[in-house]
């Protein structure tokens, strides 16, 4: 099984993300992992954290000569902002965040606690070590890609581009859609027997744990409740060549929480960031008096970035699925029940 921890706050010291159940044999190279750092930190609405932070991970554990050893394998991204210690108090919670929901269930006088680490800053580690699993899945040929599908409903990437200075303008935030495609994912991955081992539910909990992700759907998603089953159903042919295969793929690469050998296509709904620069209306928490939201630093738009920790978190489900399916403690082993599976399903 493979499986993940992180550790870190926004401000703290560093963030920390350690990756259990990556077999051994696999070639890391951190130039690849620092890639997909620097892709988190880019998009168009980006604030100014970004230019302050220069992400690049290190390897502290699991490998050895470039190569990993099965063991677990840690990575430390550094926070050059490491100001937690002098960041005033935060008294009046923003609405749309963690503050209020966060100070009220651990019991803190101060939502600084609570926003330190429900920041979305967490998300540079799972990028870190979702590279990782980029890494193995490439072995298998399996790519994963991301693009925004529209911003405030505009689709035109001029008109994307006049939301987003718009909401600057206004000293607002604004949201957007974005899609995963995952390339290459051999039939049966997941499975249908228990409820948890479905591949959608679970590519689905891994988007919504991304902070702002509100909705997933997968293929033609919420289309499906605006059409007849004949005309949504993807009918499946077969020839010698390429095997069983379909001519749409409005399930998105999943049947039944099975891949289906199809791309694997997710579309996430991202909400506008809640730290406004002109805050909406509410409490300070000790007075119990009416007051404006705490204003912190905050970017306006995140889609285009949401996109890459997307890919970093479908990738860390994909790579689980397919150890499931084809062994987990070496990698040669791995890619040789890999391709017995591919002979017997054609």
């Amino acid at each position: 099984m493979l499986r993940y921890l992180t550790a870190g706050e926004s401000h703290g010291k560093a963030l920390v993300a350690i990756l259990e159940g990556m077999p051994t044999g696999l070639k890391l190279d951190v130039n690849k992992i620092n890639a997909e750092l620097k892709r988190r930190q880019s998009g168009f609405g980006r604030g100014r954290r970004m230019q302050i932070e220069k992400d690049k991970a290190q390897i502290i554990s699991g490998i050895r000569k470039g190569l990993t050893l099965g063991s677990p394998i840690a990575l430390l991204i550094e926070n050059k902002d490491f100001s937690i210690e002098r960041l005033p108090k935060v008294t009046c919670p923003r609405p749309g965040h963690a503050d209020l929901a966060g100070l009220l269930k651990y019991g803190f006088s101060d939502a600084r606690n609570v926003l330190e680490r429900a920041s979305a800053r967490e998300t540079a580690a799972r990028v870190g070590i979702g590279a990782i699993c980029k890494l193995f899945l490439n072995e298998f040929r399996i790519k994963l890609s991301s693009k925004v599908i529209s911003i405030a409903g505009e689709t035109d990437l001029q008109a994307m581009k006049e939301a987003i200075l718009k909401a600057m303008a206004n000293k607002d935030t604004v949201g957007g859609v974005f899609e995963v495609v995952a390339r290459g994912v051999p039939v049966g991955l997941g499975s249908y027997v228990q409820a948890d081992r479905r591949l959608d539910g679970r590519l689905a909990q891994a988007m919504l744990s991304i902070p702002a992700v509100k909705a997933v759907e997968f293929g033609l998603g919420f289309g499906y409740a605006e059409k007849f089953g004949s005309e949504v159903h993807d009918a499946i042919y077969y020839n010698k060549d390429r095997g069983y295969f379909r001519k749409s793929n409005n399930a998105g690469g999943i049947e039944g929480g099975i891949s289906n050998g199809e791309d694997i296509v997710i579309r996430a709904c991202l909400k506008p960031i809640s730290t406004l620069l002109h805050p909406l209306d509410s409490v300070n928490i000790v007075s119990k008096k009416r007051a404006l939201a705490t204003v912190e630093r905050s970017d306006i738009c995140v889609a285009e970035s949401a996109g890459v920790v997307a890919e970093a978190v479908s990738a860390l489900v994909l790579a689980d699925a397919l150890l499931e399916k084809f062994g987990a403690d070496n990698l040669l082993d791995i890619k040789k029940a890999y391709q017995d599976y591919q002979k017997r399903i054609r």
